[in-house]
This record gives C-alpha cells, sequence and structure tokens, in this order.
C-alpha cells in the first residue's frame, strides 16, 4: 500500500469505529482486524501504519467525530506530511475542500470532561488517560516467583508483589511462560486490588464480578489454592473463559455461579452471611482503561452513567449481604470519575452504620475520600478507584 492509501484505509476503517460507537458495537481493535481480514493485499507493515494512524485519530478527537475524514484532518492540521496525502490520486484522499473542517480536539466529550475535572482529573492527568499503556505482567505465585522467573527478554518490577512490566506490544501469549500457567496478563492496578482485599489461606471468598476471571486467579494465588473461591458473573461467555485459565494456572478451589441480573441474591442465596470477603469488582464507565480502548470514551453519555451508578449500588447492597460479621468488602472501579468511586462508598457506609471504611495500605495510589485512587499519571496503571469496608461484629 502507497502511504496515500493507508490514510485512506484509515478513513474506512475510522468511519467503522464511528458508526461502532454510536450503535454501541464492536471495539476499534476488532474494526481493524476485520477490515484487513478481507483486504489481503496489505502486508505487515500496512497494518501495523494503518492501526497507528486509527488510533493515532481517535486520540486526538475529544468527541465523537463526524466522519473518519474529519478525525484524520485534525492529525494533519499537524502534520504536513499526512496532508500532502489527501491528493485525489489513486487509492488517496481526496483533496481537502475550502469549507471542510477537522473534528474537534480534546480529552473527552465536553460533558465527560467537565465530570473528570470535578473529580480531580485535569490538565496532564487527563492527558496521560490517552497514552499509550505497557504491558503488565502478574506472575502466578502457585508455580514461579517474581525474582527467579525467567522470560525471553527482560521485564521491571511493578508496585505489585507479583507484577512485571513489559513494552507494550510484547508477545507474551506465544511464550512457554504463559502457556504453562507461570504469568497471567493483568494491569498492576488489577493486581492491587486483590492485594487490597488481603485474601487468606483457607477463606471462602466471593467475586461479584468476575468476569473471566483474572483477579479470581490471582486471589487463589494468594491464598495459596486452600480455601474456597466463588466467581461470579452474568456474562455466561466471559465467566465460561475462566475454567481453562484456572486449569492452566493450577488452580483448583474455584467454582463458578451464573448470575441473572436483577436476581442475583437469588442464586447467592445459600452463600448470605458466609463469606470471610467479598470482591466486588463493579461494571463502571471504564474511564482508567482509555489507554486500551481510546473510543469507549465516546460511548458513554449521562443517563448510561446513571444507570451503571445504580448498578454500582446495588451490587454493594449485594455484597454487603454475603458477608459475615467481622468480614470485608472491596469495591473497586476502573473509573476515574467520583460519581462512580467515592460517591458510592459514602453512600453505602451513610445507609449502613454497622460498616466502617478500611482504607488498604497500598504500594501506589493517593488517599481519595475513603479510598484509595490509582492513575496513569501518578502510578503509571490504569485508573482505579479501591476501598476496603469491614462489617463491624
Amino acid at each position: 500500500m502507497t502511504p496515500a492509501a493507508r490514510v485512506q484505509a484509515a478513513i474506512e476503517i475510522l468511519d467503522l469505529v464511528i458508526a461502532a460507537a454510536r450503535a454501541n458495537g464492536a471495539p476499534a481493535d476488532r474494526m481493524v482486524t476485520e477490515w484487513f481480514r478481507t483486504r489481503r493485499f496489505a502486508g505487515s507493515g500496512d497494518r501495523r501504519a494503518v492501526r497507528e494512524l486509527v488510533f493515532r485519530a481517535i486520540r486526538a478527537c475529544g468527541d465523537i467525530p463526524m466522519s473518519g475524514r474529519a478525525a484524520m484532518l485534525l492529525l494533519a492540521m499537524d502534520d504536513p506530511v499526512l496532508a500532502s496525502l489527501f491528493d485525489g490520486s489513486r487509492h488517496a484522499p481526496e483533496p481537502v475542500g475550502d469549507d471542510e473542517r477537522p473534528a474537534e480536539p480534546g480529552i473527552a466529550p465536553p460533558w465527560l470532561a467537565a465530570r473528570l475535572a470535578e473529580s480531580g482529573i485535569e490538565g496532564e492527568a487527563a492527558r496521560a488517560l490517552l497514552d499509550r499503556a505497557p504491558l503488565d505482567i502478574r506472575v502466578n505465585a502457585l508455580k514461579a516467583s517474581r525474582e527467579t522467573l525467567v522470560l525471553p527478554v527482560p521485564a521491571e518490577p511493578t508496585q505489585a508483589q507479583s507484577g512485571l512490566r513489559l513494552p507494550s506490544g510484547t508477545p507474551v501469549e506465544s511464550w512457554d511462560a504463559f502457556r504453562d500457567g507461570l504469568i497471567e496478563v493483568q494491569d498492576t492496578a488489577s493486581q492491587l486490588v486483590v492485594e487490597a482485599l488481603v485474601p487468606q489461606p483457607g477463606e471462602f471468598v466471593i467475586d461479584l464480578c468476575a468476569g473471566a476471571g483474572g483477579k479470581t486467579l490471582a486471589i487463589a494465588a494468594a491464598m495459596e489454592n486452600r480455601g474456597r473461591i466463588v466467581a461470579c458473573d452474568t456474562d455466561r461467555a466471559r465467566l465460561g473463559r475462566l475454567a481453562p485459565r484456572a486449569e492452566r494456572a493450577g488452580v483448583g478451589i474455584v467454582e463458578t455461579q451464573l448470575l441473572n441480573p436483577g436476581q442475583e441474591l437469588t442464586a447467592l442465596e445459600p452463600f448470605v452471611g458466609k463469606a470471610d470477603a467479598v470482591l466486588v469488582d463493579a461494571p463502571c464507565s471504564g474511564t482508567g482503561t482509555w489507554r486500551r480502548n481510546p473510543e469507549a470514551r465516546w460511548r458513554l453519555d449521562p443517563a448510561s452513567l446513571e444507570r451503571t451508578n445504580a448498578l454500582q449500588s446495588r451490587l454493594f447492597d449485594v455484597a454487603a449481604r454475603l458477608v459475615k460479621p467481622g468480614g470485608r468488602i472491596v469495591y473497586a472501579v476502573c473509573s476515574l470519575l467520583d460519581a462512580e468511586g467515592p460517591e458510592r462508598v459514602a453512600r453505602f457506609l451513610a445507609d449502613n452504620p454497622d460498616w466502617r471504611a478500611d482504607p488498604p495500605a497500598l504500594s501506589a495510589g493517593l488517599p481519595r475520600d475513603s479510598g484509595i485512587r490509582l492513575s496513569p499519571s501518578h502510578d503509571g496503571t490504569d485508573g482505579f478507584y479501591i476501598a476496603r469496608i469491614l462489617a463491624i461484629c
């Protein structure tokens, strides 16, 4: 592909990404993959270059752009070489018209940028949300140790007890260490969520929003594969991926429980008042994960955020029913919006005087109200809010 053809390809993919964002469709990564699947003429260099253009444009546009062309024109404003490729030649974008306008730059849609600023995320802290993320892995303590593990490339320790950091794009899933269950891909912030839970061997722990089980496996390793873990989720497909991951990791104390949305306690009734600890890694806006999914900020609106807040509070209440006297809940969201973190915890504590905050002592993050905030700018991790609360005996 010529450089101009790569630009045109990026424009076409961006149009698909924009349409998917408006319709809550597939993520940008999948759009790039699907576009190239039917275009065998494109080599690996073409795919890398086009992908780079697509994600540069996504990161540059604050609000959802009118079109892929408008998004690419925004990049061209500061890139004379890129601008020169809008020349109308074969497979190239058409020349820029006198009345054409590029997309608006920014961190996020204006309403969302304002909410972040109200939550103390602005300036450099906001810009860091759109940096490229490194690749973090967790060394599986059931099979290896961070100090003795030998990997194909050098890795740097992170703030988490079993965390290592590699350059973005490192093909860890092709390594023997991954195949044999010695390592798992997991951001350091997610590993610190589990450290805040302080799971102990022999305990009964419920992972209420387990997804595919990344934190579940970290909990099992911390428990030395002794005790009982119930991993729950409403997504059958995601929860179904846990069993093969657990087998690879050598974890044998996990059972899964599929939940019906809004009827979680029906399935969890046998566990009411019995858990030593419950992890609520609640569904959220994902503002802390934009480094990996920058187009996610185009999918949010105030109404969906309010619905998510209601769900978070309900799951908090479900978790409280499951914990035995003296037990604990860790509430975590990969969001930097106060409405999803500190405000949810404050509301729960106000409504439940038999619980008290117990902020975790972590090796990263800054205190924020009753919990700890991790952020890309301060900690080099995904953005997370983590709070631990205890049931008063």
